[in-house]
């Protein structure tokens, strides 16, 4: 079983319960049991999230050696520099379990505004500071490793949406919405034999 969904701002990535947070098991959809993220987004993060029971895929995609783009609409604070964003593409230095982590290369290109879903809450509006969106297509993911490489190059982020994994997109796609995929689907977008 392969479903994506566009996880919804403020929703946990996972079936169980965390306190009074939403979580997957609240999506308006029926999933069987044995059903589980392949990685994870976020509560403050949106987005594309591929749910699966297929344990061989779930171990390719989560284990580092098989490297695989997903990509990220960034919203950040400020108007982005081309220097900022070559450190992006050259790799930043973050923090990973309180150790200094240099990150791989990335693709980081300013894009215009992202249509995309409304976000509840909005972002806030500054007309005095303006923002910018970024795409940034990574090859690893560590915990908030988009924020943090944003923030080490002097723009914290604003919103983040994972929109791409490999080929498989949340065009057209609405927060809470689930698609049911075959596997032959899930390889293809995955670009998987």
């Amino acid at each position: 079983m392969y479903y994506l969904i566009y996880k919804p701002y403020l929703m946990l990535s996972q079936f169980s319960r965390e306190g009074d947070k939403p979580t997957l098991a609240d999506l308006a959809f029926d999933f069987a049991r044995d059903v589980y993220p392949v990685g994870r987004l976020d509560a403050d993060s949106e987005g594309l999230l591929l749910l699966t029971s297929d344990k061989a895929l779930n171990h390719r995609l989560l284990n580092p050696k098989f490297r695989h783009n997903r990509t990220y609409y960034v919203q950040v604070d400020g108007q982005i520099t081309d220097e900022a964003l070559q450190q992006l593409s050259d790799g930043v230095t973050i923090s990973v379990d309180g150790r200094p982590y240099p990150t791989l290369p990335a693709d980081a290109r300013l894009i215009p505004e992202p249509t995309l879903p409304d976000r509840n809450p909005p972002i806030r509006y500054r007309a005095t500071i303006p923002t910018s969106w970024v795409a940034i297509t990574l090859h690893e993911g560590k915990n908030r490793q988009v924020r943090k490489m944003t923030a080490a190059v002097g723009f914290p982020t604003l919103r983040l949406v994972r929109w791409a994994i490999e080929g498989l997109t949340a065009e057209g796609m609405q927060p809470g919405d689930v698609r049911p995929l075959t596997k032959s689907q899930v390889m293809a977008g995955l670009r998987l034999r």
